[in-house]
């Protein structure tokens, strides 16, 4: 039974680093997947906050990439070779969503990363997700792409609601 989320949050990053990629070299790649990831480990946290919940998601399965392959364009079956790609089968489209709100908006990932300390998560203090909650000039041309609020609109406002009532319930927050 699997017990954490890592290849859930592997594949939901990798497949946010493919649909949204950098457009610089190696460096700059790797500073957008480290933000891609730290996002969706968040997110990911956020939406599975037990082991229970981790080990529930890993026998009844993420859902896969389908919906938001259709949605971002990505959806060309000739560009997908079905062994190469059963990573896709992990990916979550909620976190997916989740992760898209927290990479275009600094205030949500602040507080969603507040969230997870008040939750008990050790892990949630903003020095280990800084490239999430401030990112310097460097991160923004890396992952020019995957933080344009514009481009990611259609992903995160599939379960935008979800994350606003989980982070504030009761209340909606200003943008």
């Amino acid at each position: 039974m699997l017990a954490d989320l890592s290849p859930l949050i592997a594949a939901t990053a990798q497949w946010l680093t493919c649909a949204y990629p950098s457009t610089g070299g190696a460096l700059a790649a790797t500073l957008c997947e480290v933000q891609a990831r730290q996002a969706v480990t968040v997110a990911a946290w956020l939406r599975y906050p037990t082991p229970a919940d981790a080990a529930l998601v890993g026998i009844a399965g993420s859902g896969g990439s389908a919906r938001l392959d259709r949605i971002s364009g990505a959806d060309d079956p000739l560009g997908h070779d079905s062994d190469a790609d059963a990573w896709r089968t992990w990916v979550d489209e909620v976190v997916a969503s989740w992760a898209a709100c927290l990479l275009t908006d600094p205030e949500l990932a602040r507080l969603a990363v507040a969230g997870l300390a008040q939750g008990g998560r050790a892990a949630g203090d903003p020095v280990r997700f800084r490239r999430l909650v401030a990112p310097d000039e460097t991160d923004r041309r890396a992952a020019a792409l995957l933080r344009h609020p514009d481009l990611l609109a259609p992903v995160s406002a599939l379960h935008q609601d979800r994350l606003l009532d989980l982070l504030n319930p009761g209340q909606a927050l200003t943008a």
